[in-house]
């Protein structure tokens, strides 16, 4: 065995050992916390001109894992991605392993072809029957920016080549609870952020004033389904009747959920294109994300081709038409639908569902138990896989609804944040909204939880704020 075989064995073992055993153990904390100055001396960051033994880099190796959160890790509610996928992450050792770059065939023969296997997939859970066309790329962030350029590109052709110059003031809309990340698209692409504005009821009547009064052109609608904080779903039906009346695309962000009786209940083959993340609810080692479009006519191709003759040559031997890469801003681009195509082969379509099923029950299941718990109270009834609270410490009780409590109470969840971080014991969100005071936000998409780790989270924070006046 060679030295570089041997090191990547022991290194698996500490890796077995330390992030997935380890990671995944309820007696076990989730996080070991150190102040950033404590960690940097504890990592011994400083690069220098020698190298060192392999026994020192795998010691480098067990800190790496042993100061980083265990998002797999049972009591792990932070984010909107949790849990050990085995499949999935035996998929990303064996890309990384394989060390190859999505843009041409003849560089990345079987990761093209299951990347278009799994995109025509989820285009078929969609309700696009004949198709369409998509990339799988770095995150929703991404394919909602995507989804801008497409739409743009679609209602002006020429901004590829001559810019906004002669472009019009176009503007988007997007649901007041939507990702942040559609105004960074906006900023990005040249549009401005102050061209962003948030669908309001009558969203119809809003579009007529912002093309009759402000002399503005709507060109694209963002839909959310499954928002960020509380989880909530748009009517995208009806989004979809007001862009097909004022010829708008529609854009629906389905990053959260991935369950296809939400989706059919939702309409969302009526979309333009979709957002979808395999690496938040269906647990696919990160980062897992596809952009699709129901365009079948290249668009994509169009929008964002470049024609480099060193990747592209169109006299190649083979089907060019496999050379997905100028379809992309990115060059080189990671072969992460293996991920999702894997885990999808070993459990199938009915175990994938299940696993949400399970999620969204105990989802349930916390709510309920929140509302039966003195001193929780629920934000409002979860539509989805959010659970948002309060916890009222027994000195706040007796007080009135009313501004002093909204300030008291306004500094309990970081207290508790803190506290939970320090003892290592568990990690959830927590956020103001509005006028709202700070409430947590757990959200359960793990379907490895059980009830009693989510008694357990109740207990702790009542355990670590009882204190708090």
């Amino acid at each position: 065995m060679s030295a570089a075989e041997r090191f990547i064995h022991e290194a698996l073992e500490v890796i077995i050992d330390e992030a997935v055993k380890k990671a995944t153990d309820v007696q076990e904390k989730v996080c070991d916390w150190q102040s950033p100055e404590k960690l940097r001396e504890l990592l011994d960051l400083e690069l220098k001109d020698g190298g060192e033994s392999d026994s020192k880099i795998l010691q480098h190796c067990k800190n790496a894992i042993r100061y980083s959160v265990k998002t797999s890790h049972p009591r792990f509610f932070n984010q909107l991605f949790a849990g050990l996928e085995p499949y999935s992450m035996v998929a990303s050792f064996i890309t990384e392993a394989v060390k190859t770059s999505l843009y041409t065939y003849e560089v990345a023969p079987v990761f093209t072809l299951m990347e278009d296997a799994v995109l025509k997939k989820m285009m078929e859970l969609i309700g696009w029957d004949e198709g369409g066309d998509g990339i799988f790329n770095p995150g929703g962030s991404m394919s909602n920016m995507y989804a801008v350029n497409l739409a743009r590109y679609r209602f002006c052709p020429d901004i590829k080549e001559v810019g906004l110059y002669n472009a019009p003031r176009l503007v988007m809309f997007t649901s007041q609870e939507g990702h942040y990340s559609i105004s960074k698209a906006a900023a990005l692409l040249g549009l401005g952020t102050k061209n962003v504005y948030s669908i309001l009821p009558p969203a119809d009547m809003l579009l007529s004033l912002m093309i009759l009064v402000q002399g503005a052109v709507p060109f694209f609608v963002n839909a959310t389904a499954g928002t960020t904080v509380f989880g909530a779903f748009d009517p995208v039906d009806e989004i979809a009747d007001i862009c097909e009346r004022h010829s708008l695309w529609l854009h629906v962000d389905v990053s959260s959920f991935t369950h296809s009786l939400f989706i059919l209940r939702l309409n969302v083959l009526r979309a333009d294109s979709v957002a979808w993340n395999p690496h938040k609810m269906l647990m696919a080692c990160l980062q897992c994300s596809a952009f699709l479009i129901k365009d079948k006519t290249s668009l994509l191709q169009r929008c964002h081709s470049a024609k480099a003759s060193y990747l592209f040559q169109q006299d190649k031997f083979y089907d060019v038409s496999y050379d997905t890469g100028d379809k992309s801003v990115q060059c080189s681009r990671k072969p992460d639908a293996f991920k999702f195509w894997l885990m999808w082969k070993a459990l199938g379509s009915s175990e994938l569902e299940r696993r949400v099923d399970r999620a969204l029950a105990m989802a349930r299941y916390l709510a309920q138990t929140v509302k039966k718990r003195e001193g929780f109270h629920l934000l409002m009834k979860p539509e989805y896989a959010n659970v948002c609270f309060w916890y009222v410490p027994p000195a706040l009780r007796g007080l009135p609804d009313g501004p002093e409590l909204w300030r008291k109470l306004h500094t309990v969840a970081p207290v508790i944040k803190e506290r939970m971080m320090k003892t290592g014991s568990m990690m959830i969100g927590y956020q103001t909204h509005g006028d709202k005071p700070n409430f947590f936000r757990m959200v359960v998409i793990n379907p490895q939880v059980s009830k009693q780790d989510l008694d357990f989270v109740l207990d702790e924070i009542h355990s670590l704020g009882k204190d708090l006046r």
